[in-house]
């Protein structure tokens, strides 16, 4: 038995060593740049939208990638992206696993809310290597479609509506706690603010809380659709991100509501920017082995 704990806290220690390396903060910084262009790119086919845009693109993660692969050496940026999106599940994997580099939070809800990441950006780049893969078919497919076929899928499984109803929940729960923190500037912490200018500062952390705050409500009110799928038993009632996007068209604010989030969503990708340039190195570098 005890060679067996020795085993595993070999393991664990090995585990924590490579969280904590440069390796994966390098691996961290790259999956950061990933999330800023998708982000950019939905917010700025969003604004598209909100402004009367009849082009039929899709404000999505399929639209984002759309617009990357019509590009000049479109699938080489495409790949880019998915070594980028594939670096950022893997660090939110790690985070899951030993929890954020050099901190010892052991909280299951915390790593809980990392494994939840870990998935999410996993999704997408295999969305994305299907896009590369099928030459783009994939790409002008509705998300809307895409979410409520697997909604009505996951409905039909026993258990599924509980299923689907807490990933709304989870969605909902996320989204607003991600807002909260944006407008209480937490996320500095994880800044190397010290090596930013005044001014630089104040961008950044301007950028990080609209940015948040926006992409907070637009995954709460996401999550409240998948939500109201469940309760209602009806997978029409799910959204995929274009549509629940025009959804804040829909309000007595009109589109002004959907340019505002729009907007929110590219400020977003431009602070995931600042924070690969400026995200707090690991504190434990690659020790010795022992």
């Amino acid at each position: 038995m005890a060679t067996g704990n020795g085993s595993a806290a070999r393991a664990k220690s090995q585990g924590q060593r490579l969280a904590d390396s440069r390796a994966m903060d390098i691996t961290a910084r790259v999956g950061l740049c990933a999330r800023g262009v998708i982000y950019v790119l939905v917010g700025a086919l969003a604004v598209q939208i909100g402004f009367g845009d009849k082009s039929g693109q899709q404000a999505e993660r399929s639209g984002a990638v759309g617009t990357i692969g019509e590009q000049p050496f479109g699938r080489v940026l495409l790949w880019a992206l998915v070594v980028g999106l594939a670096a950022m599940a893997l660090w939110r994997l790690s985070e899951a696993a030993f929890g954020p580099a050099g901190s010892d939070s052991g909280k299951w809800t915390v790593r809980l809310g990392f494994l939840g990441l870990a998935v999410f950006y996993a999704v997408i780049a295999i969305a994305v290597v299907q896009t590369v893969l099928v030459g783009g078919s994939s790409g002008s497919r509705s998300s809307n479609q895409t979410s409520k076929e697997y909604t009505a899928r996951v409905l039909n499984w026993p258990g599924g509506r509980v299923l689907v109803g807490a990933v709304g929940a989870v969605l909902i729960i996320v989204g607003v706690v991600m807002a909260v923190r944006a407008a209480m500037r937490t996320f500095e912490k994880n800044l190397q603010t010290d090596k930013m200018s005044e001014p630089t500062r104040r961008v950044v952390a301007t950028l990080g809380i609209i940015g948040g705050v926006a992409c907070g409500a637009v995954a709460a009110v996401t999550g409240l659709f998948i939500l109201l799928a469940a309760v209602k038993f009806d997978p029409n009632r799910a959204k995929g991100l274009d549509e629940t996007l025009r959804s804040f068209a829909d309000t007595p604010a009109g589109p002004v509501l959907l340019i505002a989030a729009a907007v929110g969503l590219v400020l977003f990708g431009l602070y995931s920017f600042c924070e690969a340039r400026w995200r707090t190195a690991t504190e434990h570098p690659d020790p010795p082995e022992p």
